[in-house]
């Protein structure tokens, strides 16, 4: 229940970054920028599943291929009451997965080749639980409706920088131009930190959920500790508009300043903890 409140007033505080941009051509700036968030938010809820395989380039795994995965998903489907996905396998040499598509009846789920090569099957169904939690939880739109967000932020914001420039815009003349200006750079920022809150919060949630479907935390603790290690290690495939997908954060090996804001992932000693400690059998 936290992290959806969290979630909900997240969302809501990007809706209205996109709103203050928009008025920067006054009333009629507002309704352009409503009409230009829900467009976005509309392609990415029908789109994001094929995106997002085609930027992993994985391939979708027949059945009679890869027997133990198909066994694990026959199982956490049942598990789950869920519909069985459409799986997939990454070439990407690092180990990791993501799910994703619109609702869990139009989902898939993909793993790389990486996960299969240095994780046991067991640590595989921890991770694949994880993955089935984000699609029962409804994580996956969540995230593409924010990513579509802040992608429609960052659009106005930049139109309306041009318009600073070459003195266009709708926007009162008693009002600041600094101001307008700040604005116009922050937001964006603001709206990728809002963004990878988000998602922050949400892997918290997906991976108590998969402790929860198969009675144990102890498969997916000890797949995060080998996926810590190796995403510092191999270098992923993965693109960046799409990391906040993955189980872990694929780009981790990448140095940067304040890494904390900056990142999809929550820490993964946390995560860890959270799992061997038994809090996941807490009340939500």
């Amino acid at each position: 229940m936290k992290n959806t409140l969290k979630t909900t007033m997240l969302l809501a505080t990007m809706g209205a970054l996109i709103m203050f941009i928009a008025s920067f051509w006054g009333s009629g700036g507002l309704t352009i920028g409503l009409l230009l968030a829900l467009a976005m938010v509309g392609g990415s809820y029908w789109m994001s599943d094929k995106l997002a395989i085609r930027s992993a380039r994985a391939v979708e795994v027949e059945e009679g291929r890869l027997p133990e995965y198909w066994s694990i998903m026959r199982e956490l489907c049942h598990l789950s009451d869920l519909p069985m996905p459409r799986i997939y396998v990454s070439p990407d040499p690092q180990p990791n997965a993501f799910a994703t598509g619109r609702n869990p009846n139009h989902a898939a789920v993909c793993i790389t080749e990486g996960l299969i090569q240095h994780l046991s099957w067991d640590q595989i169904r921890g991770v694949l639980a994880h993955e089935m939690a984000h699609i029962k939880n409804r994580d996956i739109l969540i995230g593409s409706v924010a990513a579509a967000i802040a992608m429609a932020i960052s659009f106005v914001a930049n139109i309306a920088q041009f318009a600073m420039i070459f003195g266009g815009g709708g926007r009162d003349r008693d009002r600041n131009p600094l101001v307008d200006l700040l604005l116009i750079i922050v937001a964006p920022i603001a709206a990728a930190l809002i963004q990878m809150a988000i998602s922050r919060s949400r892997e918290f949630q997906a991976d108590r959920t998969a402790a929860r479907m198969i009675g144990d935390g102890e498969p997916l603790a000890a797949a995060l500790e080998k996926l810590d290690v190796a995403s510092r290690s191999i270098p992923s495939l993965a693109n960046a508009n799409q990391a906040q997908m993955y189980i872990a954060n694929p780009l981790a090996s990448r140095k940067m300043a304040f890494r904390n804001l900056f990142t999809t992932h929550p820490p993964m000693e946390k995560r860890i903890a959270r799992l061997r400690d038994g809090s996941w059998r807490d009340a939500v």
